[in-house]
């Protein structure tokens, strides 16, 4: 696509899942990718995929939860090439399991990474592109940030103010020459779930439970991502499956929020009570 040749681009969680995808998508597309990861062994792999295919990539370490980080690497991006032109706040964990067994560090720990951490992108790099009078920010909620889901309460607090700060922008932007769009993907292969904080459950016995027809390729994923950024979609939903749960919550919102209760009925058969001793913090 044209939208993506000869442009420069940071994509945070760059080092697998769907970050990596679409650092492999937007690097076979002509784009200089910023690889931005806390594993940066990681992302030196991907980094090292594109460009052995041609394309143009760094990989650099990132803490998105450490905003002084964020910030210097998008001002020395910007610095180095003279512009940014798309900004992919990609980088999350999830907390799976119930509130009342949750402690106030995972809390604290999902809301630095899921939330913030796509706060500090977006405002840095949001008035850099003000300045230049073009760009895209790209941030990554969920479909847990659009409507109700078992098991998932942390998880799906960030993401939907995800949403919310990416659509508002999104509105005070389009007079400023930046776009803002928010991806809000459902089920896609990647390790978050391997790599989730589980609360008081078996994590085998339920959240990898998903059919297999649910699940899409990261890969196809990036494609239908960069296909809704050229386009410049406000929000990017995806697989089918999330599209039309999406339009059932807000056409008749009691059936989702029914099988919600029932998605929490059957978690709660593999409920381990919680340590007497109290829980362990999670930091």
């Amino acid at each position: 696509m044209e939208a993506f040749q000869d442009r420069i681009a940071i994509v945070t969680g760059g080092a697998s899942g769907i970050g990596r995808a679409l650092c492999e998508e937007l690097g076979s597309r002509g784009t200089a990718v910023v690889i931005a990861d806390i594993d940066k062994e990681g992302a030196e792999q991907v980094a090292s995929v594109i460009s052995s295919g041609g394309g143009r990539a760094r990989a650099v370490y990132l803490d998105v939860a450490q905003e002084a980080e964020v910030r210097k690497l998008i001002n020395e991006t910007a610095g180095e090439h003279g512009r940014l032109d798309f900004m992919f706040n990609n980088a999350g964990v999830a907390n799976l399991g119930e509130v009342r067994d949750m402690t106030p560090g995972q809390w604290r720990r999902i809301i630095e990474i899921n939330l913030l951490g796509i706060l500090y992108g977006t405002t840095a790099a949001y008035p850099l592109m003000v300045e230049q009078g073009s760009g895209h920010i790209v941030n990554t909620a969920s479909q847990a940030g659009l409507y109700t889901m078992a098991g998932t309460t942390s998880y799906a607090t960030t993401k939907h103010a995800v949403v919310g700060l990416s659509t508002s922008l999104r509105a005070e932007g389009a007079g400023l020459g930046v776009r803002v769009s928010v991806l809000c993907p459902g089920p896609v292969q990647s390790n978050i779930v391997d790599t989730a904080t589980i609360v008081s459950t078996f994590q085998e016995n339920i959240f990898k439970k998903v059919p297999q027809f649910m699940i899409m390729g990261a890969g196809r994923a990036a494609r239908t991502i960069l296909r809704g950024v050229a386009r410049n979609q406000a929000i990017i939903i995806f697989p089918f499956h999330a599209r039309l749960f999406w339009w059932l919550h807000r056409v008749h919102p009691d059936i989702p929020a029914f099988i919600a209760r029932q998605g929490i009925r059957a978690f709660r058969r593999f409920r381990v009570e919680p340590d007497p001793l109290g829980p362990k913090e999670n930091v």
